[in-house]
């Protein structure tokens, strides 16, 4: 374990998270904790098939008043949207089905009663007649299949993009040729909160207020807007504590659109807080990539070239805004990874499927395109003969490269990469690996040894996101700080915390420019009332974002407080200096308590030069490069495989991760190891299957596997830090990065083991069934060619 983290409260610190003492003690306040007189629950009726026209839905007797269908929804408009990348298609997705259903569980009605128990109820008598349509559950069948998701398409694409450097030159080169195909499962997100939304009328602002677990309020705010037709002004958004979200809770769902409609219509307070199940059957919507790839080496593993086919599996609707065409969009981007080569070519298809859409989850395209690339690197390494890690190695971009423009023209702006991957290699032992593999096991099971390396795109800016067409953009971050009348500090910034521990880590920010002590600064997000203006917390953004308008801001105060401050000591204010939450002159200091006393209550003490300003600053941020801050990291796994059974048991795991200069280790490291669960969960036990009709088949956690306490081995992990240039305190973010490399390098660890048998995995989650498949193919008489064989060109 590094010993990273300086001594003290400020950046670098390993400082307790201050928000754990309500988080631990049960105090947190989410939507499910609130209630309201008169409040009503709301229960959603969905549909039962994948693909159906509507014939008709009759409300249940005497009950009419109390359900909802499309048609009475007219104030609502329908999410649409507007990508204007070249060739997008948009699809309408109502807050309910209208004419057609297009997934299991999409929303068709809603009714309302006194408890969620009596709603549930109510809606089972409601009758809908449908007429079910043949489902497209595969995406390589529905790009080319005459049934349409969305009847006014010409097809069932949602968007193809294309990445050509040129490729001939480069193969012409090439001494040894690798083909490989890739799955990856669709999976769902599960945070331990759902969504959930409690929607009412505030008489006396006049205000629709919405409480909601979002990532984004101030985003949210401008959706519901958008649909609902009424001024942003007349909106307040309210994010409570939320329990989770990674991506889920960055968009606005029809079901969160169907209860603040609700609000609107009848002023009162409705609330809906998804269920488990709701989740699993609705929710089950990321990571499904499928690869078709070539690479092209010389005969000591150097990639000259590198081609790829990818289907996006994104289901029936793009959610607003971010569209169900984030995967493809930055899968031609960042499939090159960390790499030097030259030759490139990527078409991605993000295909239309009778299943729930798209959505961000974290780590968006990159678990996957590091899945693709990882697992071919090895592929190439077993080709010429060579250790999979040298071979790694010798193709990462050099720290003597840095900065470094790749071949699609990302700007990678600092690190040692190779350097990261040698210490895994040491910290995980390798030679002693190889000398236990070459000792017969009395047990039967092979050992093997994997590793990834990945580069993360982080804080992502306007340049980036403009590029891709998104009708919100991301720009400036702001932070707005004021001293209180006894010289606290309220820290006010637009972005929100779904487990980042962001009350802590803005509050050693803010403590490092001023000195005020964390337990005397209060950081308040969540509330579009009282927030500055932001798109919120996604894309591993957060730190360096908001993180830099606070410090911004805390510096535009410390001009005004030394003014001030060198009056009240009688000097002048080239004199003075802040340091340690006091103004300190020639003959003595004094503190900020002391200075704000006299701004609020005492201003006849108060210089005549003295900013108008005051005690409070808004300051907005961006970085001085804002084409992204490049984390990165390399993992090590060991592993133990049992050919007979087909089990995986992780023996030892090594992060060595690079997020730059980190604001408090403690939350980088709970960050990361939160990260890899995740990731082990997608290498080895979490899908979400569907049958032919389109019937999810895992719809409690019963059949959707998640990793426990016991799946998880023990992490260790090492640090590096290389600032980025072009950041405050040269941060670079890193809330995603712990779930991208680990199905890359469990499976190549894997294939370590599997070499002496000839098989080769390369389909997520590794379950015993595939394992074992993998070794009977292998076992076969006859060889066989396909896609996952390698072959060296003459």
């Amino acid at each position: 374990m590094s010993e990273h983290g300086k001594a003290g409260s400020g950046v670098g610190a390993r400082h307790p998270r201050k928000e754990d003492d309500r988080l631990m003690r049960g105090r947190g306040q989410y939507v499910g904790d609130m209630s309201m007189p008169g409040m009503m629950e709301v229960a959603f009726l969905r549909s039962s098939v994948a693909h159906g026209r509507i014939r008709s839905i009759t409300k249940p007797a005497g009950r009419e008043g109390a359900v909802f269908i499309r048609e009475d929804m007219v104030e609502a408009k329908a999410m649409r949207t507007p990508v204007t990348l070249p060739g997008y298609k948009a699809s309408d997705y109502g807050p309910l089905a209208h004419r057609k259903v297009r997934h299991v569980g999409e929303p068709v009605a809603m009714g309302i009663a006194a408890t969620r128990a009596a709603a549930e109820d109510l809606v089972e008598l409601i009758d809908v007649d449908l007429e079910e349509l043949p489902a497209l559950t595969d995406s390589l069948v529905a790009r080319n299949s005459p049934i349409r998701v969305h009847d006014e398409w010409s097809d069932n694409l949602f968007l193809t993009t294309s990445v050509d450097t040129g490729l001939d030159e480069h193969i012409r080169k090439a001494s040894v040729v690798v083909k490989r195909e890739y799955r990856m499962a669709r999976q769902a997100m599960n945070p331990m909160e759902g969504k959930a939304i409690l929607a009412c009328w505030d008489h006396r602002l006049n205000q629709l207020v919405v409480f909601m677990s979002t990532q984004v309020p101030h985003l949210i705010r401008t959706g519901l807007s958008e649909h609902l037709g009424i001024a942003q002004g007349s909106i307040r958004v309210v994010a409570p504590d939320v329990g989770g979200g990674f991506g889920y809770k960055c968009v606005l769902h029809p079901e969160e659109l169907s209860v603040a409609w609700l609000a609107l219509k009848f002023r009162k307070p409705f609330r809906w807080t998804e269920d488990r199940r709701e989740h699993l059957i609705s929710g089950a919507n990321s990571r499904q990539h499928h690869y078709y790839v070539t690479a092209y080496a010389d005969d000591k593993g150097k990639l000259l070239a590198f081609d790829a086919e990818v289907s996006i599996d994104a289901g029936a609707y793009s959610a607003w805004p971010f569209s169900n065409c984030a995967e493809a969009g930055q899968i031609g981007g960042n499939l090159p990874g960390p790499y030097v080569f030259s030759g490139y070519r990527c078409n991605a298809y993000t295909v239309a499927t009778n299943k729930p859409g798209f959505l961000p989850y974290r780590g968006v395209a990159r678990t996957g395109v590091c899945f693709a690339m990882e697992l071919t690197i090895d592929a190439i390494a077993r080709a010429v003969g060579r250790e999979p890690w040298e071979v790694r190695c010798e193709n990462l971009v050099p720290a003597s490269a840095m900065p470094y423009t790749n071949v699609t023209r990302k700007d990678f702006d600092s690190g040692d990469w190779p350097r990261s991957l040698r210490m895994a290699v040491e910290n995980i032992d390798l030679p002693a690996i190889r000398a236990k593999q070459r000792q017969p096991r009395p047990d039967g099971k092979l050992i093997g040894v994997g590793f990834a390396t990945y580069t993360e795109q982080t804080a992502h800016g306007t340049s980036v996101l403009a590029s891709w067409g998104l009708p919100i953009v991301p720009g400036f971050e702001a932070a707005t700080v004021r001293v209180t009348p006894d010289g606290g500090l309220e820290v006010r910034v637009g972005v929100h915390s779904h487990g980042q521990g962001m009350e802590t880590t803005m509050a050693q920010i803010a403590h490092e420019v001023l000195g005020v002590d964390t337990a005397r600064i209060n950081v308040i997000h969540g509330d579009t009332s009282i927030t500055p203006y932001s798109t919120g917390t996604y894309a591993s953004r957060s730190i360096t974002m908001a993180g830099g308008a606070v410090s911004s801001s805390c510096k535009a105060l410390a001009p005004r407080l030394i003014t001030i401050g060198a009056h009240l000591l009688k000097c002048a204010a080239g004199e003075a200096r802040l340091e340690n939450g006091r103004v300190v002159g020639p003959e003595g200091g004094i503190t900020i308590a002391e200075i704000a006393n006299v701004w609020y209550l005492h201003p006849q003490r108060v210089p005549a030069d003295a900013d108008l300003g005051g005690l409070e600053a808004t300051v907005s941020y961006k970085p001085t490069v804002d084409t992204g801050a490049f984390s990165y990291a390399s993992h090590a796994a060991v592993v133990a495989v049992d050919p007979k059974f087909g089990s995986v048991e992780i023996l030892d795991y090594v992060i060595v991760e690079d997020c730059g200069v980190m604001v408090n280790p403690m939350i980088v490291e709970g960050q990361t190891y939160g990260g890899t669960a995740q990731g082990i969960g997608t290498a080895l036990y979490e899908e979400m299957p569907f049958d032919a009709n389109g019937q999810p088949l895992a719809s409690t956690f019963a059949d959707y596997l998640m990793p426990g306490s016991m799946e998880i081995p023990h992490l260790r992990m090492y640090h590096m830090e290389t600032p980025s240039p072009h950041t405050e305190f040269g941060i670079k973010g890193v809330g995603e990065g712990g779930a991208i490399a680990p199905p890359a390098v469990i499976f190549n660890a894997v294939n370590d083991a599997l070499r002496e048998l000839g098989a080769e995995v390369n389909e997520t989650p590794l379950t015993p069934r595939r394992l074992l498949a993998a070794i009977a193919r292998a076992r076969e008489p006859v060889p066989r060619r396909s896609a996952a064989t390698h072959e060296v060109a003459a």
